[in-house]
Parts: structure tokens; C-alpha cells; sequence
């Protein structure tokens, strides 16, 4: 009570009402700042007071620090926008680049490696929700690239960190996204957004900063595309082939057969560049291989020309059934050397092997998908990024489904032994993700040594 009434005798003094001492508090707070009527007691203010209001120099003292309130604001107003093509609007803050982008909204519930799973070439034409609240803690390190840029459209996070504490960090998550020219939208309840896209399957979405662009006008934009039918391989592929030799640095390294020495004598594959990612590279030349990395267009007799000791089909972005030139190769392939197939190269064994692929209702992304193999009936956790899956009831007799997906029972591995090939759905490679799976490249190479001491 004293310190009110001090308060107010002090208000009194400089002819201020008592209720405007906290202005600056709450204009900090988003709220107007208007001259109140009545005391903090409840008592009539006097008319000398009230008229303080309409006075000149009192009313430009008001704007100013309403300014300044504004200007000192510790949070950015919401200044972007993703619009699905079912009508919701997510309203958001903008960071990285400026503009206007369409693409698929998939979710990823991976709880670390956003820069593994931004700069993984098989997230081209969409946008990545993720599904981990707190994103860029981390930064963005000259290590961690699977690829040589950052490929997906956008990404939308809870919280953007405003604080980097990593020693491999080089620059920070907007910095990035400035530099790679994509956009980023944070303050989305990316927990309300993952449980509609489960609801109603992927969805194509618009971000834009863009005030001048109506809700109705974006939603149009949403529903005139899809990724349906779209071959974005060879959009991602190199241009020109090109030899890898580079294993997983000593630090990182995690596989036994490879820190023993044991993984053997050099083997030479070539590898289709479907949009590979680097540690998969890594993996196989870790294992003992030379790898030559050719387009996801070369022609099948180039590569057999070269005599390799295998062939190995990459993962990659779009549909798989919009890519019948890569179907075409590795028909011509299969039966002549050993195969291994990831991910998209899965999709394209499967109709080379006589298959069909279908579109999953909102695709597997996340470092935490259980798989189990079925000659031992072992259990993976793996880590996943695919929207497209093999329909195991369209192959012919003779292809073996080995792995299962046992969240939603599809396929997610075939070994067709007549034709000495072997896929899988999902990344054993990680990064970022479990070292569960990481024994597919010891069985292709074992797949490899055998054909070599039956030639």
C-alpha cells in the first residue's frame, strides 16, 4: 500500500496516472498504452489529469515509446504463411531466404541431423516439417553435407534456437538457408501439422513471405501440383561420371569388420547417382570398394563395359514409375552382376524385377522405424525417407520379400537370387540415424566375393 501510494503521489508530480508507470512493461507485451480514467484505488482521476491525454507534448511522449516498445520487441512478428492445398493456413515466422515455394509437406521424426536430412538429395520438391520442436541448437558444419547443396523446398520447425553452441559449427541455420536460397517458417505447432498429414496423407503446401499473394490464390498454387509422375532423378544426378575412394573418417567410424582391417580386398562398383547421398559412399569405400559414380540416365552397356565388380542403385527424390529409363538399365543389368538397390534404387529393382510401386499415404521419414528381417527375424531400427513402396503381390516367383516395415507391414527389403540382386527400402547408412542396418553392406559384399571366386 505504501509503495502505491508512493506511486501515485509521484504520478500526481508529473501530472502521469499511476496505471501508465507500467506502460513500458506492457508495450513490451504487444498492448496499446492508453491514459486510463480512474486510479489504481478505484477514485474518479481529476480532469487536469484525464486532459493529460489531449496535450501535445504528452502524446508525442506516447508514440516514442510505443516505437521503441515496438523496435525493442524480442520476438519477430509473423510474417509468413504455408497454405495446404486443403485450405489451412499456418501463419508463421520467416527465416533463410525470401519468396514464394511449392512442394509435398512430409514430416520427419528423426531427434537430430537437420543438416544430414536438409542436404539429402531425396527430399527435392518437398518441404520437411520436423517433427523435434527445437532445430538449429546445433548450426551448420562443413562435415555433416550428403550432398553439395541443400535440395528440399522449405523447412518448418517449432522453435528456430536463437543460440548455437556446437565447436564444428560454422554458421547458423538462417545463414544457411539464406545461402542455399530456401526457405524457412518457424513458430508452426509442427505437432498439430504432423497429426493432420497423418489424417489426411501428404499434402502440397505453399510457403511464402509474400503479404500481397491471398490465401485463396495459394491454396490454387497447392492444388495445381503434385509430385506424382514427376522424374526428378535425373534433376539431382551428377552430370558426369566420377570416382569416389573416401571411407568414413577413423573418429566416426562404428563397424567392426571395417576398424579391424578385415573388409578385404578392393572391389569395384559402379554406382548409379540417383541422388546419392555422401555416407553412403562412404560406407561402400569404407567396406573395400573403388566406386565410379555415373547420371541416373548412363546407359547399362557403358557400365558393363567397365567390367565392375558390382552395381549399385541409389536413393533418390520424385516417383519412381516416372523414371522408366533407370527400370530400363537395370533390367539390362540384373543377372549379369551383383546389384544392391537403397531406398529409390529398391523402387527401380522392383520393376525391374517385374514389379509395381505404389504412393504411401504419408511416407516413412525418421530415424526410428522398426524392420524386421525375416530369414532370422531380426529387428532394425532404421532410419527412412520414402513416399513410394514396392507392392510385394505384383512380383514374380523367385523374388524373396527379406525385411518387412512393421509399422505398416510393406515391403522393405527383396533378395531375387537368380538375378543376384539385393534391396532395401531404408538407409542403412544413417546420417543421421541408427547403425542398425549397416551389415547390408557386408552382405553385398559378400555377394561380390562369391562372384568373384565363381567367375
Amino acid at each position: 500500500m505504501a509503495l502505491q501510494t508512493r506511486l501515485e503521489r509521484q504520478a500526481a508530480c508529473c501530472s502521469v496516472n499511476v496505471h501508465s508507470i507500467p506502460h513500458v512493461a506492457r508495450a513490451f507485451l504487444g498492448q496499446s498504452v492508453p491514459v486510463p480514467t480512474t486510479g489504481s484505488l478505484g477514485r474518479q482521476v481529476s480532469a487536469a489529469q484525464t486532459s493529460v491525454a489531449s496535450r501535445p507534448i504528452r502524446s508525442r511522449r506516447v508514440a516514442s515509446v510505443s516505437v521503441r516498445a515496438e523496435a525493442a520487441k524480442p520476438w519477430k512478428k509473423k510474417d509468413a504463411r504455408l497454405v495446404l492445398e486443403d485450405g489451412s493456413v499456418w501463419h508463421g515466422v520467416a527465416f533463410g531466404a525470401k519468396g514464394t515455394e511449392i512442394g509435398e509437406v512430409v514430416f520427419n521424426t528423426s531427434l537430430s541431423g537437420y543438416q544430414e536430412i536438409m542436404t539429402d538429395p531425396s527430399y527435392k520438391g518437398q518441404f520437411v516439417a520436423f517433427t523435434c520442436p527445437h532445430i538449429g541448437n546445433v548450426g551448420i558444419n562443413a562435415d555433416d553435407m550428403e550432398s553439395s547443396k541443400c535440395h528440399l523446398g522449405a523447412i518448418i520447425v517449432r522453435d528456430l534456437s536463437l543460440a548455437v553452441s556446437n565447436y564444428r559449427s560454422r554458421m547458423t541455420l538462417d545463414e544457411y538457408c539464406k545461402k542455399e536460397n530456401v526457405l524457412g517458417i518457424a513458430g508452426i505447432d509442427t505437432r498439430a501439422l504432423t497429426k493432420a498429414l497423418r489424417d489426411t496423407g501428404c499434402l502440397v503446401g505453399v510457403i511464402t513471405t509474400d503479404s500481397s499473394k491471398s490465401d485463396a490464390e495459394l491454396v490454387q498454387m497447392a492444388k495445381s501440383w503434385t509430385i506424382v509422375g514427376k522424374d526428378l532423378l535425373s534433376v539431382v544426378s551428377c552430370k558426369e561420371p566420377y570416382e569416389w575412394r573416401q571411407g568414413t573418417i577413423a573418429e566416426w567410424e562404428f563397424a567392426p569388420l571395417v576398424k579391424s582391417g578385415g573388409s578385404g580386398p578392393q572391389f569395384h562398383v559402379v554406382a548409379y547417382d540417383f541422388g546419392i547421398k555422401t555416407n553412403i559412399l562412404r560406407r561402400l569405400a569404407s567396406y573395400g570398394c573403388r566406386i565410379t559414380v555415373v547420371p541416373a540416365t548412363y546407359p547399362a552397356s557403358e557400365v558393363l563395359k567397365m567390367n565392375p565388380d558390382g552395381v549399385f542403385f541409389s536413393n533418390g527424390p520424385g516417383d519412381p514409375s516416372a523414371a522408366p529409363y533407370a527400370v530400363d538399365n537395370a533390367k539390362q543389368i540384373l543377372g549379369k552382376k551383383p546389384v544392391f538397390g537403397i531406398c529409390m534404387g529398391h523402387q527401380i529393382l522392383g520393376q525391374a524385377f517385374g514389379g509395381k510401386t505404389f504412393k504411401l499415404k504419408f511416407g516413412h521419414h525418421g530415424g526410428n522405424h522398426p524392420i524386421r528381417y525375416n530369414p532370422t527375424g531380426r529387428i532394425e531400427v532404421s532410419a527412412q525417407n520414402h513416399n513410394f513402396a514396392v507392392d510385394p503381390k505384383t512380383l514374380p516367383a523367385g523374388v524373396e520379400v527379406t525385411h518387412i516395415n512393421l509399422n505398416d507391414g510393406t515391403c522393405a527389403g527383396m533378395v531375387y537370387k537368380e538375378k543376384k540382386a539385393m534391396t532395401i527400402q531404408y538407409h542403412p547408412e544413417a546420417s543421421p540415424g541408427p547403425h542398425d542396418a549397416d551389415i547390408c553392406f557386408e552382405q553385398f559384399i559378400g555377394m561380390m566375393k562369391a562372384e568373384r571366386v565363381t567367375a
